[in-house]
């Protein structure tokens, strides 16, 4: 408790960090934040092209489903490689100040998690234009999607980091890792297609397609998501708290040693 204690007494130190952190991002750039919404939707225009040619489907239909599945991944990605390399990029911090050491994977994560509510404004732009029907309350539920991947991807990049801090090699291995993760999961390849190929189990017991029902199901369908979706989302957060408790008693005091 007096961990998390001196996480919010040392909040606007890390929320200004994020903040600093998004407006050098775009600094000197003449769209600015605005690329948050232009990269996907051209990205999304694109895929869904070649992927609608790929397995006969209607690319204006398609397109929603990839541009849902590419916002996520992107801040599931990014979060994780900026989360695992945070103790090192702020070392000097580190080594001047007695903080929470989980102050600086938040800040990574809150850094990326503006730029998907940012980019989200292209997909329920697009779906409203596209798909007004589905407009409905069970909208309301996909806005658990941005406390849900909070929840997920902050003890996970704070066990990355401590990883990191002493083997410099994780962020390698993590990229490996994500993408053998983006080939079994349906971030823009339908379940559908896994399904009729015989690999339910690739989609049943895949954290990532139930993070992306909570996404797909109101939006794209009109639908609230199912109480499974939410099931594995709720172990997933309870596996990597309680990882990154026990790491942080373990690694929290001889992170400064290893930087």
């Amino acid at each position: 408790m007096n961990y998390i204690k001196n996480i919010w007494i040392t909040r606007y130190f890390w929320i200004n960090l994020a903040l600093s952190d998004i407006r050098s991002k775009w600094r000197r750039s003449f769209f600015g934040v605005l690329w948050t919404i232009i990269q996907p939707l051209g990205m999304t225009i694109l895929l869904s092209v070649v992927f609608s040619k790929i397995f006969n489907t209607d690319a204006t239909s398609y397109a929603p489903y990839i541009l849902s599945g590419m916002i996520v991944w992107e801040f599931i990605t990014q979060a994780l490689m900026s989360g695992s390399m945070s103790f090192i990029q702020a070392d000097a911090y580190i080594k001047q100040y007695k903080t929470p050491l989980a102050i600086y994977t938040l800040r990574a994560i809150l850094t990326n998690l503006i730029t998907l509510l940012l980019a989200s404004i292209s997909l329920i732009t697009w779906a409203l234009i596209t798909n007004p029907q589905n407009f409905n309350y069970s909208w309301f539920a996909a806005f658990l999607i941005y406390p849900i991947l909070l929840l997920i991807s902050w003890p996970l990049s704070t066990i990355l980091a401590y990883l990191t801090a002493r083997f410099r090699d994780i962020p390698y291995a993590l990229t490996l890792a994500l993408q053998a993760v983006w080939f079994i999961s349906p971030v823009y390849i339908q379940d559908t297609v896994f399904r009729s190929s015989g690999l339910n189990s690739l989609i049943d017991y895949n954290p990532i397609y139930h993070l992306l029902e909570i996404v797909r199901a109101p939006i794209l369908r009109g639908s609230f998501p199912t109480i499974e979706n939410f099931t594995y989302c709720i172990i997933v957060i309870g596996i990597f708290f309680l990882t990154a408790f026990l790491c942080g008693r373990q690694l929290e005091r001889k992170v400064i040693f290893y930087l």
